[in-house]
């Protein structure tokens, strides 16, 4: 049984900590519970954004002086500042980030047997801007936001004394951080982090890389689909297309598929896939090349499969991007179906945060229909619960599985 997470011991609020103050009637979204500032609801009259340097400390208080929360400010940003608290009497300092690392810690241990998982999501853990992946006894981290950045000695504070882990290693090199004007770099922070690590996932050991991997190594986000996966391969013919280290291949081999077939661009990923498939036991296939590439050639091979998964990155990053993106969804799902033998399993993902459910949905009809097949959603799935969802912010909210039945008509 868990304990309670300690409270934090309240302080006296630094009288030098500066306002942000807020246009008029652009409170409601922030008392609603919204954790975000855009520029434009500033009233940079009263307070100019510019006095503010990337990463500020500052009290968020509406036009009528009601404090709003304490807040960390990027004025280059479209979000120009993020709730960090609520509470007038904890301004943001180490103890208030040991107290949302056990509150955090407190759920996945309610959740999961073995510290394998995501201890903090941003947004949904009151911590906008982090993220920290926990592997056993390291820590992987990635800081999107000034803020977080300027907070950093105290967040590896915070995480040296709730978890005391053997190593944390910043993982910092994504996209994401461009528009926060912030460098890219891989560092470890505390002890010595090993090359990877290993992760078991229904009873499969997989060989995960730390420095250099995708995100933060692995992509906790699926497991609780990549476990539904199981029931619909025993016996079949599996293609894991985007298969970076082979989690739902591999996951299928052991839940008793008769071959697998791995498919992937990166050269690294799939010999960390090989390398856990030997210590597994398992023996897949595997493909490196564009994922649309190899589909269209195993296609005209006359290749068959049971059931094909297809876990893309995401082709919609901006809201600029949605048609286009959506295109290729929809080519995406077309060309798994190609593969399908009369009656198989598609799963069609999307961690696209700008694509919606119901369009993900159109994708997958229009190329059953295309192909003059009938398309059943058996089962639908999401991410997984150590990425909890912030009721107030969509944002938090972002990755859809659908498990379709392609039959022909």
């Amino acid at each position: 049984m868990n304990t309670a997470p300690d409270t934090p011991t309240p302080h006296v609020t630094p009288a030098e900590l500066p306002e942000l103050r807020l246009k008029r009637g652009e409170d409601r979204r922030l008392a609603a519970g919204h954790m975000w500032v855009f520029s434009n609801e500033v009233d940079t009259a009263r307070t100019p954004l510019t006095a503010f340097k990337p990463g500020a400390l500052c009290r968020v208080v509406s036009d009528r002086d009601r404090f709003l929360g304490y807040a960390y400010v990027n004025p280059h940003s479209l979000i120009s500042a993020r709730i960090l608290g609520r509470n007038a009497n904890f301004a943001p300092d180490k103890s208030l980030l040991v107290h949302r690392l056990q509150v955090a810690q407190s759920l996945r241990r309610s959740l999961y047997q073995q510290p394998f998982y995501r201890l903090v999501y941003g947004e949904s853990d009151g911590l906008p801007g982090l993220v920290l992946d926990r592997f056993g006894d390291v820590v992987v981290g990635q800081i999107a936001t000034a803020g977080m950045e300027a907070l950093r000695p105290q967040i590896e504070a915070a995480v040296k004394k709730v978890i005391d882990p053997a190593a944390l290693v910043w993982k910092n090199d994504g996209g994401v951080r461009d528009l926060e004007g912030l460098p890219h770099y891989v560092e470890t922070a505390i002890g010595t982090a090993p090359e990877s690590v290993v992760v078991e996932e229904g009873a499969v050991g997989f060989q995960v890389p730390l420095g250099g991997g995708q995100k933060t190594g692995w992509f906790f986000d699926q497991a609780a689909n990549r476990l539904a996966l199981r029931k619909y391969v025993g016996g079949a013919r599996v293609l894991d297309v985007f298969s970076y280290v082979g989690a739902w291949g591999l996951g299928a081999l052991k839940a008793g598929a008769t071959e697998v077939t791995c498919v992937d661009s990166s050269a690294t990923a799939l010999e960390l896939l090989q390398a856990s498939a030997a210590s597994n036991g398992l023996k897949p296939a595997v493909i490196k090349g564009d994922a649309f590439d190899v589909m269209e050639q195993l296609h005209g091979e006359g290749r068959r499969f049971d059931v094909v998964v297809i876990d893309p990155p995401a082709f919609i990053k901006r809201k600029k991007d949605v048609p286009k993106g959506e295109a290729a969804y929809k080519r995406l799902n077309q060309l798994a179906m190609q593969l399908l033998d009369r009656d198989g399993i598609l799963v069609s993902c999307s961690c696209s945060y700008h694509l919606e459910p119901e369009h993900l949905l159109t994708a997958i009809q229009r190329g059953a229909r295309h192909l003059g097949r009938f398309a059943q959603v058996v089962e639908v799935g999401g991410q997984a619960p150590d990425h909890p969802i912030h009721p107030a912010i969509p944002e938090t909210r972002y990755l859809k599985a659908y498990f379709c039945r392609v039959v022909t008509e």
